[in-house]
């Protein structure tokens, strides 16, 4: 089988070039020759551009956003009911704390000298063989004790005493008696 330039096929045996010890080759190529082996290269070497959005990169963030809006939703209940659980909690030891003094208050009741003392401060009741004094703050008592009643005074006291169906009826009787004379402010025909 031949190529189209008339070689032979290759062979695996080495070429005679490559057999060839170094300081035998020939050194026509002083400008362009490669180095010898193990001798790195003095071309320069590119490095490659780092892009910014391969498919792994894209692939990524996809991902991170679907676990995003799948975990979000839950989250926020989660944090929600949290709040929820410390409010509850708060109100639980508020409820606990006011049960305590009421407790405290019914407890008190069942003492004798408790109940004595209430009474006295409350109902002002006192124990047989003392003498009650009340003492009228100034700011708080009448101002004329001793004053007989006017007349305007004895009937709103009798007013009182009526029934309120009495007081309508007698604001009604009033206010057909009284004398209804022209008004100042219609002109006369």
């Amino acid at each position: 089988m031949s190529t189209g330039r008339g070689k032979s096929p290759r062979s695996s045996a080495p070429r005679p070039s490559a057999t060839r010890p170094a300081s035998a080759r020939p050194a026509a190529r002083a400008s362009g020759a490669t180095p010898p082996r193990g001798v790195p290269r003095a071309e320069a070497v590119q490095t490659p551009v780092p892009r910014l959005f391969t498919v792994r990169v894209m692939v990524l963030g996809v991902v991170t956003m679907i676990a995003f809006v799948l975990v979000f939703p839950t989250l926020r209940g989660y944090l929600a009911q949290r709040v929820e659980l410390e409010q509850l909690t708060a109100q639980a030891e508020a409820a606990r704390l006011r049960n305590d003094g009421l407790v405290a208050a019914v407890d008190r009741w069942g003492d004798d000298a408790y109940v004595v003392a209430q009474a006295r401060a409350r109902l002002g009741y006192v124990l047989p063989g003392e003498t009650a004094y009340r003492v009228a703050d100034p700011e708080n008592a009448p101002a004329s004790v001793a004053t007989p009643p006017s007349a305007a005074a004895a009937v709103e006291q009798q007013d009182a005493l009526l029934p309120w169906y009495a007081t309508v009826w007698e604001s009604v009787r009033a206010a057909g008696e009284a004398d209804v004379g022209p008004a100042a402010d219609d002109p006369a025909p």
